[in-house]
């Protein structure tokens, strides 16, 4: 794995940088202000994106913010350049899903992700502006998904690993009826300073705990249990080398106003000293095909990232499992992006693999 690729396998687009909620964990530094994204700045992104739809299976993933602000109206004025072979996710927090958000979803064909953190003693952290807890707002949000038979996925945030916490989550995910599960351990990133750093043996148990969990009930697919044992799997068969791509996905994130971050959807709306605002262009002055080509060479924090994913691949035993530590976890933990190892490949690569495997040796026949 070198380099970026030329073509993404999915582009994230920002519809609104507005949400109806201020999550203490939150990294988005424009969440209090309603800047949608122009019907122009869709129109310039779908040109390639439906040429690579073409070509193969790519997904667009809505974004914010919460994108449910923009308004179905909006929303379907963006949606409306794209062909139909092109997929389309959004991730929200469901606080505005109703009816005829239900008839919209189904209407164009549109993947739903839901935010939630477990049961509604673990949503404390996830509030409305005005501080109110926004728990049922979201069961109500899931319950009209269940009424209109939209399958739905659920990313959870995890602040503080303890025991028993993982076969609560999981249960209750399984009670909830999402056939995908997402888990994020909390990250220090964008305007969430909180630290992330958190006892090594504690994690690994919630991750190991996590696929005892999922193995006694497996309903419902948990993206890091089976990343890390696919990974397992192949280091066994001896296609290690196999797992991760060719090159870095360049993962393009589309702001608002049309500009592009690569890479990391996390540094869209920072700056830096050094680096300016990390754009590498704007669609509606570049076409995006372009702005991913000349990244490597014209885009000085992505060169700078390269080589610390370089010293990862010598330093780093767990490099084939990762690839290397994200791009914005290694600017908000270090201040550069040539830093290797940071608090988010601890808690959320290292201590996870760990954990699967104990959890392997913990079980192993007699």
């Amino acid at each position: 794995m070198r380099g970026i690729a030329s073509v993404p396998t999915y582009v994230v687009m920002q519809p609104t940088t507005l949400c109806n909620l201020d999550c203490a964990y939150c990294y988005l530094p424009l969440r209090s202000t309603d800047r949608k994204m122009p019907v122009a700045v869709a129109a310039a992104v779908a040109g390639p994106v439906n040429a690579w739809a073409a070509a193969g299976r790519f997904s667009v993933v809505w974004h914010g913010g919460e994108p449910l602000a923009a308004g179905r109206e909006h929303l379907a004025k963006l949606l409306a350049p794209f062909d139909p072979a092109v997929e389309h996710h959004v991730q929200t927090n469901a606080t505005l899903i109703d009816d005829r958000w239900c008839e919209f979803f189904a209407e164009h064909e549109i993947r739903v992700s839901v935010s939630v953190d477990g049961p509604r003693e673990r949503n404390a952290e996830r509030v409305t502006r005005g501080g109110g807890l926004s728990y049922d707002r979201i069961m109500r949000g899931v319950e009209a998904l269940r009424r209109h038979g939209i399958g739905f996925s659920a990313l959870c945030v995890v602040g503080r690993p303890e025991p028993g916490l993982a076969t609560e989550l999981y249960d209750y995910f399984l009670d909830l009826g999402c056939d995908v599960l997402g888990i994020n351990i909390e990250e220090l990133e964008g305007v969430n300073a909180r630290s992330n750093a958190r006892d090594p043996a504690a994690v690994a148990a919630f991750w190991s705990e996590l696929v005892g969990a999922w193995r006694r009930r497996p309903s419902i697919h948990v993206r890091e249990v089976e990343w890390s044992l696919r990974y397992a799997s192949a280091v066994l068969d001896g296609t290690a080398d196999d797992v991760l791509p060719r090159q870095l996905d360049p993962i393009p994130t589309i702001g608002y106003d049309g500009s592009v971050v690569l890479l990391s959807p996390e540094l869209a709306g920072f700056s830096d000293p050094r680096y300016a605002d990390f754009t590498s262009g704007n669609v509606l002055s570049t076409p995006l095909p372009e702005i991913i080509t000349g990244a490597m060479s014209g885009t000085p924090w992505v060169a700078e990232f390269l080589a610390g994913v370089e010293a990862c691949r010598a330093t780093c035993p767990y490099f084939g499992f990762c690839g290397g530590a994200h791009a914005a976890n290694r600017y908000f933990e270090h201040g550069r992006f040539d830093g290797t190892e940071t608090d988010h490949c601890r808690n959320s690569k290292m201590r996870l693999l760990e954990g699967v495997l104990d959890h392997a040796r913990d079980h192993e026949p007699a």
